[in-house]
């Protein structure tokens, strides 16, 4: 099969070339993949940039989330069968969506509805599970409670800003002029455009924040929480906290605690809980949300849908952080959606 693989870290990209189709194990199933998409921690693995949480031995196949069609099932899998059309994001030491063909666990999937192409299928699994454990799972939001979410317009923001409203929250976000109108019709209540204005300037009293940025955004969002509220964030940095409950080695779990020290202070300072977010894969909650998508309160927003050929440019475009929603990457055409 044809696969994106790199043979080193910081390759500048990965080579297209032929590779074995995988083993399935007894739990698995084989996933002719339709389309997959791109997104930031795939590139972030690529530079390295998670090796303190992942090892991965090289040569590596890139891609976290998927569509397409099971093409075999193994001996304990009971709940799918050939044919069956799926998405899913893997689990993190399984990654390889880049390529025709995968094998994955059947814990990690859920059918694809009807009225969803493969595309759209596949715009959803890591977006959408990073979303919900934040917003549903961590911070409990609660109808009319106040969340700041950033990057409104990206990837986990148009999904995010679509669930929080679905859980009854009101919803502040960031994003450019440009995209002012999309996400106010995925249901953002303020808009703040991030290039004139600094949101810790014009917002108080928030129940949480979801950070999708780090570094200085993230320390702001510390000055509207109020007492008691929390911090959610994908792009900070793991804390002693999160190595403990993820199992890390000690070390680990100091070197965390000794970088995250000005976060640690800020949530005393401010009364806040920090939150490291590391999304953990549930084809239990892909289904949800699905049904959420069936109901119209989540629609998937796409970007562009690029041939798998082209996956260089694609993640160049993908680096230059101006997507509006979700790149999706061809990998072969539907027999059938």
């Amino acid at each position: 099969m044809q696969a994106a693989v790199i043979d080193a870290y910081r390759q500048p990209h990965p080579t297209l070339k032929q590779v074995p189709r995988p083993q399935i194990r007894p739990n698995d199933v084989l996933v002719r993949i339709v389309a997959a998409s791109i997104n930031p921690i795939d590139l972030k693995t690529k530079d390295g940039g998670l090796k303190m949480l992942l090892k991965y031995d090289l040569p590596l196949i890139m891609g976290s989330d998927f569509a397409g069609t099971i093409t075999a099932v193994g001996s304990a899998v009971h709940d799918f069968a050939v044919g069956d059309a799926v998405f899913g994001r893997v689990q993190k030491d399984r990654i390889g969506t880049f390529a025709e063909y995968l094998a994955v666990d059947q814990g990690d999937i859920a059918r694809k509805l009807r009225n969803l192409s493969f595309e759209e299928a596949a715009a959803l699994p890591l977006v959408g599970l990073t979303s919900y454990q934040a917003l549903h799972d961590i911070m409990a939001l609660q109808p009319g409670q106040k969340v700041l979410i950033q990057g409104g317009s990206g990837g986990i923001g148009t999904i995010a800003i679509q669930l929080a409203k679905h859980l009854g929250a009101y919803v502040a976000t960031t994003t450019s002029p440009a995209n002012f109108d999309l996400v106010k019709s995925l249901g953002a209540d303020l808009i703040i455009d991030y290039h004139t204005t600094n949101f810790a300037d014009v917002l108080t009293d928030y129940d949480a924040v979801f950070d999708t940025r780090g570094g200085q955004t993230l320390a702001d969002a510390f000055q509207i929480i109020k007492p008691g509220g929390q911090v959610v964030s994908i792009a900070g940095l793991p804390n002693a906290r999160f190595g403990k409950a993820y199992g890390v080695a000690w070390w680990k779990r100091l070197a965390f605690g000794w970088v995250t020290r000005q976060l640690t202070r800020l949530e005393k300072q401010h009364h806040a809980t920090y939150t490291f977010l590391f999304m953990q894969p549930s084809g239990a909650q892909l289904t949800q949300l699905a049904q959420l998508v069936e109901a119209g309160s989540v629609t998937p927003v796409i970007d562009r849908v690029v041939p798998f050929s082209l996956i260089n440019q694609a993640l160049d475009y993908s680096h230059a952080g101006q997507a509006v929603g979700k790149i999706i990457l061809k990998i072969a055409e539907s027999e059938a959606d």
